[in-house]
């Protein structure tokens, strides 16, 4: 006597589309990853562009404050003749200082970069003005009370321009002399 068991040969198949849901969710995993990695590396180089217009902002402001000590010094105009202003100028303003890109390219006070792998990835030279401010008493080295000195202050500002025209850092130092 044959006993024959019958087979069913019909199948679900779920293989097909659980598949499919394992590679959409792949696909999706590997699609964030991409585009984290590219704001990651926009970040990185907006980053180091900051740092570029820093440094080169840097070198301007101690160049400035270097011109400041030599002996004698030339003569600060209301006008900022060459980037040095007196007291009484009315052309800096804090607003100027900020968002006047036609006032910082009227200064010739530029600066040569000593890096030139950081001159050429900057989009132009760092630049800086020096500002009179109003003498201030005391502070020399004399404990006798009958004596007053005077001390030249000067607000030297400088601005650094990173690899892209858009990327500006500007700083500032307070110099008394």
């Amino acid at each position: 006597m044959f006993i024959t068991t019958r087979m069913s040969n019909s199948q679900s198949g779920a293989v097909l589309p659980i598949s499919l849901i394992m590679v959409l969710l792949l696909t999706m995993i590997g699609v964030t990853g991409m585009q984290t990695t590219s704001l990651e590396e926009k970040m990185a180089g907006n980053s180091r562009d900051r740092n570029l217009a820093f440094q080169a902002a840097e070198s301007a402001l101690r160049e400035g404050e270097n011109f400041l000590t030599a002996a004698s010094l030339p003569t600060f105009t209301t006008g900022g003749t060459n980037g040095l202003y007196a007291i009484s100028s009315t052309v800096i303003s804090e607003n100027t200082l900020k968002t006047s890109d036609t006032f910082w390219s009227n200064n010739d006070k530029t600066v040569k970069l000593n890096n030139e792998d950081v001159e050429k990835h900057v989009v132009s030279a760092p630049r800086y003005v020096i500002q009179q401010l109003a003498f201030s008493e005391g502070g020399g080295q004399s404990l006798d009370a009958g004596i007053h000195q005077e001390n030249e202050m000067y607000q030297v500002t400088a601005r650094g321009v990173g690899g892209n025209a858009t990327t500006v850092v500007i700083v500032q130092s307070t110099y008394k002399r």
